[in-house]
């Protein structure tokens, strides 16, 4: 595992979300495969995701995906000290939510991605959103970049 762990001010420079949107909070651990990190944002009355006051459980497929993208933006800057390629939201796939909203939460959720796959043309990753032991959400998401 790698002994940089990045703040929030470093983690907005990773992934392209600004403000709010960015719903990450801390990377507590990343390596080659995998990235943890762990937020409070779905306890903020402010969260850009909700409607009506309340925050879906589908929207964790968003913190999974963002948590790829940090893991993608930290293997760039390892790399060549530079920032990933602009990728896209291809797929969702076998995404498995266990509870109805996450806006009533107490704790903070812990954000898993495993990278799958990773080329020029894009990546697959794995995602698990928990809170404690107890998972919340799981599934896959495919992220193509734009070449252009």
């Amino acid at each position: 595992m790698s002994a940089e762990i990045v703040g929030a001010f470093s983690l907005r420079e990773l992934i392209p979300h600004a403000q709010r949107m960015c719903l990450l909070d801390t990377i507590l651990d990343w390596d080659q495969h995998t990235v943890r990190c762990t937020t409070s944002s779905h306890r903020d009355p402010l969260n850009p995701l909700r409607s009506g006051g309340r925050l879906a459980a589908l929207h964790l497929c968003e913190y999974g995906a963002q948590a790829a993208a940090v893991h993608g933006g930290l293997l760039a800057r390892q790399a060549h000290g530079g920032s990933a390629a602009p990728g896209m939201l291809a797929a969702l796939r076998a995404v498995h939510l266990a509870v109805e909203r996450i806006d009533d939460i107490e704790d903070e959720l812990i954000v898993d991605a495993r990278q799958r796959v990773g080329g020029p043309g894009g990546w697959l990753y794995e995602f698990e959103i928990r809170v404690g032991s107890r998972w919340l959400a799981r599934g896959r998401a495919s992220v193509i970049f734009s070449h252009g």
